[in-house]
């Protein structure tokens, strides 16, 4: 059979561990309401969010990072020496250079020689990443990090309302024994007609920072929801079906969907066009909110811990976000 565009077998790759790490502090639906103009129940209501944990003045991305490598590893039960790369997907970097991974693989204690590398398709970018890494040889670390409160403008409440800080991570390597969730297929895709979706207008080469472009607003995180929505409900249903089907699976088989969390209303809404029963969708939305590129590991990590993954189950990852971008990875447990 032959594979679609952007589709590639990783068989060989496994996933050994899972990790995940917030920040300590909860801020809820009241008090980031407040700032926008909005009640908590509105909020609610409308999102399904309840809370969101934000980093600390102290805590970069590269921090976050660290904490749910660390957990990674330790679930493979793996340790840093063991480290042939790091892989950080990221849209809130530490700095514009070095790349936050080689942060990362400093605070892990990673040794020399350790490749380490950033990924930017926002939403996207763990499921980018992993794909990439998936055809890495030894072992790995691919990590989901955002500190997305440093972007924010706390006013806007078509964003500052739905966004968390977070990390989430996978330990990647051959087969172990009696372990590990094995690569089946991956499929990534771009749809660049539409990146102006969402973005970050000023702090690049395009728009370099400046006393006018702060004062103007314009480093802060920007998202057109409605478009967002209607791009995510038109091209991810089709993707999804199209890549099962290539991979010799259909959306009935699936397990575990695990999806990018932009909010709940929008993951109920996916249910009857994914074919894919929302008791079958994990999420972490609800007290979590967007954590960007760390909410599909993040997600994963809470499935994997839970005890309802079952050796032989199916479980479909799905990135989707500024780009805009897709990625699709199947995993058989």
């Amino acid at each position: 059979m032959s594979r679609p565009p952007g589709t590639a077998d990783t068989s060989a790759a496994y996933v050994l561990g899972t990790g995940g790490h917030v920040p300590a502090r909860t801020v809820s639906n009241a008090e980031a309401g407040a700032a926008a103009g909005v009640t908590g129940e509105w909020i609610a209501r409308k999102t399904g969010v309840h809370a969101r944990r934000r980093a600390d003045a102290g805590e970069a991305t590269s921090d976050l990072a660290v904490h749910a490598g660390r957990a990674a590893l330790q679930s493979a039960g793996l340790t840093a020496a063991d480290l042939s790369y790091v892989v950080v997907a990221t849209s809130t970097p530490d700095s514009p250079q070095p790349p936050t991974a080689s942060a990362t693989a400093a605070g892990l204690g990673a040794p020399a020689g350790t490749a380490a590398f950033d990924v930017n398709a926002v939403c996207s970018g763990f499921v980018f990443a992993l794909t990439l890494a998936s055809g890495l040889p030894g072992y790995g670390l691919v990590v989901g990090a955002d500190v997305y409160s440093r972007i924010l403008d706390p006013g806007d409440r078509r964003t500052a309302v739905l966004f968390g800080d977070g990390a989430g991570a996978v330990a990647l390597g051959p087969p172990a024994a009696g372990r590990g969730a094995r690569v089946l297929a991956t499929r990534l895709a771009g749809y660049a007609e539409a990146r102006g979706l969402i973005g970050v207008p000023a702090g690049g080469s395009r728009m370099p920072a400046t006393a006018e472009t702060v004062a103007a607003g314009l480093h802060h995180f920007t998202m057109d929801g409605r478009g967002v929505r209607e791009f995510v409900q038109e091209q991810l249903p089709p993707a999804v079906h199209d890549f099962l089907f290539a991979a010799g699976h259909k959306a009935e088989e699936v397990d575990h969907f695990v999806p990018h969390q932009p909010n709940l209303r929008m993951l109920e809404a996916l249910s009857d066009p994914l074919r894919i029963p929302h008791e079958r969708t994990w999420s972490t939305t609800e007290e979590y909110a967007n954590t960007g590129a760390a909410a599909v590991p993040l997600t994963l990590d809470r499935a994997a811990r839970s005890g309802r993954v079952r050796p032989g189950d199916l479980v479909l990852l799905a990135g989707f976000g500024g780009g805009m971008a897709l990625g699709l990875a199947l995993l058989r447990w």
